[in-house]
């Protein structure tokens, strides 16, 4: 998706990327743990880089030194606390957008409470509600700067009898047609 998205605006360098998501993505190899450090090894450069929702405890001291060399901006669940969705999204669009770039947004479902997506098999207690990530995308995709947006992490087969998460991804792709349509009025 983003390599898609680069060639499109003429590079890596003209992309800005916000993942909505629990952990930082920096591991070594490939693996689900590791897309965001495989974009910088491509040419992302890691200040386009706008983390939001990373989880204290999921993520090891040394990833979390790896994020900071790269410079990517991390607004990590504590910091969430402090302020409104409107100004965490507001920020990150900033961060991410500046110079104009066009934004990637990729939103890594086990951000959420475990509670709320059962069906993401590294999500913990203490992640985004259903509502929390519902507003942010809906103020995230409502920036005419984010052309592209993606789920991922959900494994339906584990998911609650009740469907709480693929009904959760569901409402998501709603709030994205949402904003979209109203971008177009």
């Amino acid at each position: 998706g983003v390599m898609g998205l680069s060639k499109a605006v003429g590079g890596l360098e003209k992309i800005g990327l916000i993942t909505l998501d629990a952990h930082h993505d920096v591991r070594d190899g490939t693996s689900n743990g590791s897309p965001i450090r495989q974009l910088i090894d491509a040419g992302l450069p890691g200040e386009n880089i706008v983390q939001i929702g990373i989880s204290d405890f999921a993520n090891s001291r040394f990833y979390a030194e790896r994020v900071r060399e790269y410079g990517i901006h991390v607004i990590d669940r504590s910091q969430m606390r402090n302020q409104s969705l409107q100004e965490i999204a507001a920020s990150a669009i900033a961060l991410a957008g500046e110079n104009h770039r066009a934004i990637y947004l990729d939103i890594d479902m086990d951000v959420c409470d475990r509670s709320v997506v059962p069906a993401c098999p590294a999500s913990t207690p203490g992640g985004l509600t259903a509502d929390e990530l519902r507003q942010l995308v809906a103020l995230l995709t409502a920036d005419p700067r984010v052309k592209v947006a993606d789920i991922t992490e959900i494994d339906a087969s584990i998911d609650a009898p009740d469907g709480r998460t693929v009904r959760l991804a569901a409402l998501v792709i709603l709030e994205i047609a949402t904003s979209r349509a109203l971008l177009q009025k």
